[in-house]
C-alpha cells in the first residue's frame, strides 16, 4: 500500500522498501542470471510503487557510499556473508529516513522494533512470564508484557501469539489493534490480520467487551462485538509444534500461510491456487515444502532467487 506524500516525499510501505532492499542485495552479490533479470523485471513491473522504491533505494544506495562512516563503508565494502547483508539492510532502511520514516510509525513497525519480546521472519520464541504463564510467539511477531500489583497485560504489536495463561489473583488482559480481550485460565490463540483480529480458546474463558467466548470456540473482532464465531480449528495451534497443517487448503492459502515463514516474495500462479493440498509440514525446512509440492501437485517451483519464488502449473 502507497502512503500519501508529506512534505514532498513519497512514502512507502515497509514491505515494499524491504523487497527493494533485498534486490539491491541480490545485485550486489554478484551479476544477476537471465532468469533473476526476469524475476527483477517482473516486480518492478508489477506495481509502480515497486519501480519507485527502487529507485529510491539506489539513490539511498549512493548516499550511503558517499558518508565517511567507518560503518557505512566497512559494510558496503566487506564480502558478502550473513552478517553483511544484515547489515547493509539495516544501513538502507535507516537510509530511506523520509521515505519510510513515517510508514514505520503509521504502520506500528517502530513500536514492534522497541518491543519486549520479539520474533524474526522464520523463527519462534518461548517465554515464561513472571507470573508463571507461557508466551509462545510465532513468526515475525511482538509483544509488550506489563505486569503491576494489580493488573496483567499482554499487547500483541504485530502477528500471532499463544498464550497458556496461569492462576493469579490479578486479572490477565490480552489486547491487540482491534479490542481488549479478559481471559481467565487456560490457553489462547491470538493472531493479528489487517483488518481484523482472531483468537482461539483452547481451554478456558474469554471475555469482549463483556462477551464470553468459551473453550472449543474462535472467532474474530474489531471492535466490541465477536465476529463469525465458529468451532475451533485445532489445527491453528500447530505452529507451536514447529509445523503448518493443512486439510484439503487451496494451494494459493497455503502458499500465504508458508509465505510468513521466509523473507521475500512466495508467488502463486492463478491457474494452480485453487488446487487442494493436505498434509503436515515441518516448519523448519520451507524449501523442502516447496520440493515436495511438485511431488504432490502438478506443479514446478521456480525460484528466480531466494526472495522471489513463484509456484506455477508444470509445463
Amino acid at each position: 500500500m502507497l502512503l500519501r506524500p508529506v512534505n514532498g516525499h513519497q512514502k512507502f510501505s515497509p514491505q515494499v522498501a524491504e523487497q527493494a532492499v533485498h534486490w539491491l542485495i541480490e545485485m550486489q552479490g554478484g551479476a544477476l542470471d537471465a532468469r533473476q533479470q526476469q524475476a527483477l523485471q517482473q516486480w518492478l513491473q508489477a506495481d509502480d510503487n515497486h519501480r519507485r522504491a527502487w529507485e529510491h533505494i539506489q539513490r539511498v544506495n549512493q548516499r550511503l557510499r558517499g558518508l565517511s562512516s567507518p560503518l557505512a563503508h566497512d559494510t558496503l565494502q566487506a564480502p558478502r556473508s550473513a552478517s553483511r547483508r544484515r547489515a547493509l539492510k539495516t544501513l538502507l532502511i535507516l537510509g530511506v529516513g523520509s521515505a519510510t520514516g513515517l510508514a514505520l510509525q503509521q504502520h506500528n513497525r517502530l513500536p514492534t522494533l522497541l518491543a519486549d519480546y520479539r520474533s524474526p521472519v522464520g523463527e519462534r520464541r518461548r517465554l515464561a512470564l513472571d507470573d508463571g504463564s507461557l508466551l509462545q510467539l510465532n513468526t515475525r511477531s511482538a509483544a509488550d508484557v506489563r505486569f503491576d500489583a494489580s493488573q496483567r497485560l499482554v499487547h500483541l504489536l504485530e502477528g500471532e501469539l499463544q498464550l497458556t495463561v496461569a492462576g493469579d489473583s490479578r486479572p490477565l488482559q490480552l489486547r491487540s489493534e482491534h479490542g481488549l480481550l479478559n481471559l481467565g485460565s487456560g490457553r489462547y490463540n491470538l493472531r493479528q490480520f489487517a483488518g481484523y483480529s482472531q483468537l482461539a480458546v483452547f481451554e478456558g474463558s474469554a471475555s469482549l467487551a463483556g462477551k464470553p467466548l468459551g473453550a472449543g470456540q474462535q472467532a474474530r473482532f474489531n471492535g466490541p462485538q465477536w465476529q463469525a464465531s465458529q468451532a475451533l480449528d485445532s489445527n491453528l495451534g500447530a505452529w507451536v509444534d514447529g509445523m503448518l497443517v493443512a486439510a484439503h487448503m487451496p494451494l494459493g492459502a497455503f502458499l500465504d500461510e508458508l509465505g510468513r515463514y521466509r523473507r521475500g516474495q512466495l508467488n502463486c500462479a492463478p491457474e494452480v491456487a485453487s488446487l487442494l493440498i493436505s498434509g503436515s509440514y515441518p516448519l523448519a525446512d520451507s524449501e523442502r515444502i516447496l520440493d515436495l509440492l511438485e511431488v504432490a501437485l502438478p506443479v514446478r517451483v521456480r525460484r528466480f532467487t531466494r526472495y522471489w519464488v513463484t509456484v506455477e502449473a508444470q509445463a
